[in-house]
């Protein structure tokens, strides 16, 4: 049987390192509008050129960037496309529906095509590299000839014990972009609240907790990475990544997480344009991805 497996281009494939970007999975891309003008993520987009614009924007609130998704046709391509190169079963992570409506969109143009490839859309519950890295091990185990069923299970497993946790050091797009309101977005700029985010079990991007001053948000990130997510598992079992959106934040974080004993063991990946651009160009922090052990259960 010859399977492909597909990302949505928030899986971060074409920003992270080079070895993952010639595996053969097929990116289905997201749109992004900016000052203007149209971009597909992961084509004509450079996220480190979109991010330094972001930051060098005055009138944020007349320049806020906005997505769409792909369309019925751009999604069709794909499958069609699939068929014609002999594909029997197509395996698509996609981008976490807490997150908007690409999931759900994608399934719902492959049941069109139930009476003539078999098609399983993932919903990846979180964005970014963790995303990508669901479709790296789909097509890992693919390629090992591992059965659907199988696959599906060792990136549920993974799913569940995934994490994205990072923090906004200034507020500007999330108040724009109608994240934070009223009496929050006045209260929070005036007194430099900080807020930590994560992704919940159901893939949305949810506040853990405020702080006030940058600093004290990464000490606190830093302390419920070593001690609640991390805890005692061995750093082989783990891939452990910073996650950015401009490079200011990131330094600032790089140098307080030696004071807690956090070592990445990865690359650093810059954050999907379409998932970033809500945050604003100040937002770091960590993906964690477990590797599943022999003698842990897939079930």
């Amino acid at each position: 049987m010859k399977r492909l497996v597909m990302c949505t281009s928030t899986g971060c494939l074409e920003y992270a390192p080079e070895r993952y970007r010639n595996l053969g999975i097929d990116i289905i891309r997201i749109h992004l509008f900016f000052k203007g003008k149209e971009y597909l993520e992961g084509f004509d987009l450079d996220p480190f050129d979109l991010y330094k614009q972001m930051e060098n924007t005055k009138e944020v609130k007349d320049n806020l960037p906005h997505t769409a998704m792909p369309t019925y046709e751009e999604i069709a391509s794909h499958f069609k496309k699939a068929i014609e190169e002999g594909y029997d079963e197509i395996i698509c992570i996609a981008i976490s529906s807490g997150l908007g409506g690409t999931y759900n969109f994608i399934s719902l143009v492959a049941a069109d095509f139930l009476d003539k490839i078999r098609i399983t859309v993932i919903d990846s519950r979180i964005t970014c590299f963790n995303e990508g890295y669901l479709a790296i091990k789909a097509k890992e185990l693919v390629d090992k000839e591992v059965p659907t069923e199988i696959i599906i299970k060792e990136i549920e497993w993974i799913k569940d014990r995934q994490e994205f946790i990072g923090l906004d050091e200034k507020l500007d797009y999330l108040i724009f972009n109608g994240r934070l309101k009223g009496a929050k977005a006045y209260v929070g700029k005036t007194i430099n609240i900080v807020p930590v985010l994560h992704f919940s079990k159901q893939g949305t991007l949810t506040p853990l907790f405020n702080t006030i001053g940058v600093k004290r948000s990464i000490m606190k990130t830093c302390e419920l990475l070593k001690n609640k997510i991390i805890k005692d598992r061995d750093e082989k079992d783990y891939l452990l990544f910073h996650v950015y959106t401009g490079p200011s934040t990131l330094e600032k974080m790089k140098k307080i997480e030696t004071n807690y004993g956090i070592k990445t063991n990865h690359e650093d990946v810059i954050m999907s344009p379409v998932s970033g651009i809500h945050n604003g160009p100040w937002l770091a922090g960590y993906e964690y991805i477990p590797l599943r052990r022999n003698d842990e259960p897939l079930e």
